[in-house]
């Protein structure tokens, strides 16, 4: 078993957080009606994509019917359908969509995590869950040892990747650098770049759009073309 094949069976494991435990299982239960059919993960969700590269992506926590139905980051919700789209355009990945865990999909030079592994109610994990959860990114961030860009979608994925990067001790900084949409920073052989979050609140309110976010991509592609 590999560093990340260890890692994520730790996470599948985990019961530390009682609501997030509670919740997840409810809703895997409980279900929706357009997925009444399905059988869901109702699980903590692992990392996933190709454990050599050079790229990670950090987003907030599972969606209760998106990842926590499928088990797949970012697969069968609409963050996923922006994000895999993206990924696909820019050669991240060798198709432009993702509905069940089963379907073919491969990721090239990247990784995606979340700050929590569980679907958290109302979509907020709460402090210590955070810190719970804070120990699994450690390790992929000691286990991924490629990594050079950071794509942060969202201020928290900003904030956890750059407080998370900072405890493994990669980096330093004496105030968390700002967050904002395109926005990057630096350290030694380490380059975070933010992104809003491709959530629904985002991209159907238009304070995201298919340009704005393919932008990140590109940017992506160009930093690893003068690494």
């Amino acid at each position: 078993m590999t560093d990340i094949e260890h890692i994520n069976q730790e996470i599948i494991e985990c019961r530390k957080c009682p609501r997030l435990v509670a919740w997840r299982e409810q809703v895997a239960r409980e279900k929706v009606k357009r997925f009444a059919n399905e059988d869901y993960w109702g699980k903590p969700v692992p990392g996933f994509g190709d454990p050599d590269a050079q790229v990670l992506i950090v987003g907030l926590a599972p969606a209760a019917h998106g990842a926590n139905r499928t088990g797949r980051m970012f697969t069968g919700d609409r963050s996923g359908e922006w994000l895999y789209r993206a990924l696909h355009t820019f050669g991240f990945a060798n198709q432009s969509e993702s509905h069940v865990l089963n379907d073919g999909l491969e990721l090239y030079n990247c990784y995606i995590t979340a700050a929590v592994r569980c679907a958290p109610p109302a979509n907020k994990p709460a402090p210590d869950e955070f810190a719970n959860c804070s120990q699994f990114l450690l390790q992929e961030i000691e286990a991924l040892k490629n990594v050079e860009i950071v794509v942060c979608l969202g201020k928290i994925g900003w904030e956890t990747a750059l407080k998370s990067f900072k405890a493994a001790g990669k980096i330093d900084y004496e105030r968390i650098p700002q967050f904002s949409h395109g926005g990057e920073w630096s350290y030694n052989e380490l380059t975070f770049i933010g992104s809003y979050h491709p959530s629904q609140q985002n991209t159907f309110t238009g304070k995201l759009t298919q340009p704005m976010f393919n932008s990140i991509f590109q940017r992506v592609v160009h930093l690893l073309g003068a690494l």
